[in-house]
């Protein structure tokens, strides 16, 4: 066994978790730098070598955003059910219940009501780590159900994505979430209430085809993938090789597609002064 693996976390794919016993030390994905856990944490799980944003979840999220002690989430007792009884290699109901036991969770958002720098907003975030943030019926609920109370509190909406797309195991059902959600930010719009969609990595599929690129403010993480299909698709279909980059945070500001890329220790900031700026008195 490679002794530095006994001593080493390497953060990809995982949601980050507290150390365990003897693993004090993080080696970064990207430049490989072998950083003390703490170091990384007090950072927001921004490498402090290289500037690489590490996948962090929603608990992370929560303490980065909102004023402490003001989270309230709503909707928590939603649960996905299985109507058309899919079973790929595994039925759908397994795959819940372990998505369930991994996360603590009944689905991939996370909905509420919170402070941020003392101004009033409602939050949706995305958790990746349930059923790699797809979008299901309860989740599309749970997008329109925080659009209605922006409207009816007046205030603004936030959504942080973190998905994969639409959730295959609902099929149809999951796709008219597209629309629904759609539809609800539209009459957000109407009431000139600011939408403000945060693209974390990876945004992709149903989610950035539908309500992630309809912000008033799109904002990207550095580095972030953001996308539709998969750039091995893209390629196998088009017949030709895309450009460095292609799908990243950076290939989309300079080309037009979201309006600014703000580092995760400035979001919570750039946020609030965004909503100050955009409600309507």
């Amino acid at each position: 066994m490679n002794l530095l693996n006994l001593f080493t976390k390497t953060f990809d794919n995982k949601q980050p978790e507290k150390a365990e016993a003897g693993s004090h030390w993080i080696k970064c994905k990207s430049c490989h730098s072998l950083m003390y856990y703490k170091e990384v944490e007090n950072q927001n799980y921004v490498c402090p070598k290289c500037g690489y944003h590490i996948r962090i979840g929603v608990k992370e999220r929560l303490k980065m955003l909102a004023d402490e002690g003001t989270f309230v989430e709503y909707d928590e007792s939603l649960e996905p059910v299985d109507p058309l009884k899919f079973v790929d290699k595994k039925p759908y109901k397994k795959r819940l219940e372990e998505a369930y036991t991994k996360t603590g969770r009944n689905s991939s958002v996370v909905s509420g009501e919170c402070k941020m720098n003392s101004v009033d907003v409602q939050l949706v975030i995305f958790d990746f780590a349930f059923m790699g943030g797809s979008l299901g019926s309860v989740e599309g609920e749970k997008i329109v159900r925080a659009a209605e109370r922006a409207i009816e509190k007046k205030q603004g909406l936030i959504i942080l994505s973190a998905s994969g797309g639409a959730r295959m195991q609902e099929s149809t059902f999951s796709l008219l979430q597209m629309s629904k959600t759609s539809a609800a930010l539209a009459k957000l719009s109407n009431h000139r209430l600011p939408f403000i969609s945060v693209l974390t990595d990876p945004t992709m599929g149903g989610v950035s085809a539908s309500f992630a690129n309809l912000g008033d403010i799109i904002i990207a993480e550095p580095g972030a993938l953001v996308g539709f299909a998969g750039q091995r698709v893209i390629e196998q279909t088009i017949g030709s090789e895309l450009p460095d980059g292609f799908q990243r945070a950076e290939f989309l500001l300079e080309h037009g597609s979201i309006d600014m890329i703000v580092n995760r220790n400035e979001l919570k900031k750039t946020l609030s002064d965004m909503l100050t700026l955009l409600k309507k008195d």
